[in-house]
């Protein structure tokens, strides 16, 4: 499983990276440029270099590295997040994470939740390290729900993050059948995002053209469009790189979108099978890969 944990998180933030540049940009099929790119000048990332990841990948690793030292907490990682925001340090935040850590700095004793109704996708990259580390399904809900409230108190952003955790959970521990089950994980959270999943996947299951799917789905950064679009890909694409590649192109919240196609595949087929050229190219790719390796450590070595 050790290649797995290490594929996942390095899967994540290489999906990240390449979805980067476009986010928020329009869908562009017609030119599948591989690799990493800049973004645009005027661009919110336009300051990221190429390989250069978000504040989803960061979110994560802030999270996994907790929870590799055995030091994690809803309010250390309150404190964590908010120091980062406050020293410029975290990457174009979504609203309510921007909202959340504006809270936490204004606030005398920094509140363990400062998380706003928001059914934004921007506390679903926390949920991955929890979906690894953790063997018991309860124990990763009941986690990533708490996680996810310090910054998001809506039940839609949880379902989202809960179906996240619950990819990875089921993929790196072998299940053939993980997309489904992550789908059945969100609709115990939260009914509408649970029926967005089944759709998607039924529309990828029918042979919908991706054009056709991306209508109909959406790709704007809420859980209900970004994790149902994401599903479709992860069910549509088999080759890791096509994948990838297509996920940092449908425009919209690509990088999120992106960085969960990434977080999958490699949970189900290992840092070994990673692109060589996009690891290269990946900022931290060292850091991450060693952390990925002390969180499974302390997942072989838990009580």
């Amino acid at each position: 499983m050790l290649d797995q944990f290490r594929g996942c998180l390095l899967g994540a933030a290489i999906g990240d990276a390449l979805g980067m540049a476009r986010e928020t940009a329009p869908p562009d099929f017609q030119n599948l440029h591989e690799g990493y790119h800049r973004a645009w000048r005027g661009h919110p990332n336009a300051g990221l270099k190429p390989g250069q990841f978000t504040d989803d990948t960061q979110m994560m690793l802030l999270v996994a590295g907790m929870l590799a030292d055995g030091t994690y907490s809803e309010q250390g990682y309150a404190a964590a997040l908010a120091r980062m925001y406050m020293n410029g340090d975290l990457r174009f935040p979504d609203a309510a994470v921007d909202a959340a850590c504006r809270q936490i700095l204004l606030s005398s004793d920094p509140p363990v939740s400062a998380g706003v109704s928001s059914s934004t996708a921007g506390c679903t990259g926390i949920a991955v390290p929890f979906g690894l580390l953790y063997d018991d399904p309860i124990d990763v809900t009941e986690r990533v729900v708490k996680a996810c409230s310090v910054t998001h108190t809506h039940p839609g952003a949880h379902a989202g993050a809960v179906s996240v955790g619950m990819l990875v959970h089921h993929a790196v521990r072998g299940r053939a059948d993980a997309i489904t089950l992550a789908g059945k994980h969100a609709t115990l959270e939260d009914v509408t995002l649970g029926n967005k999943i089944r759709d998607a996947l039924n529309l990828e299951q029918e042979g919908i053209s991706l054009e056709g799917a991306l209508s109909v789905i959406g790709n704007d950064v809420t859980v209900y469009q970004t994790i149902p679009l994401a599903f479709f890909l992860i069910s549509r694409i088999k080759d890791l790189t096509i994948l990838l590649t297509t996920a940092a192109h449908v425009g919209g919240n690509t990088d999120t979108i992106a960085f969960i196609c990434g977080a999958y595949a490699g949970a189900v087929y290992g840092r070994s099978a990673l692109p060589q050229d996009l690891l290269n190219g990946l900022e931290g790719k060292d850091e991450i890969d060693s952390l990925a390796t002390r969180l499974y450590q302390r997942y072989t070595t838990k009580p």
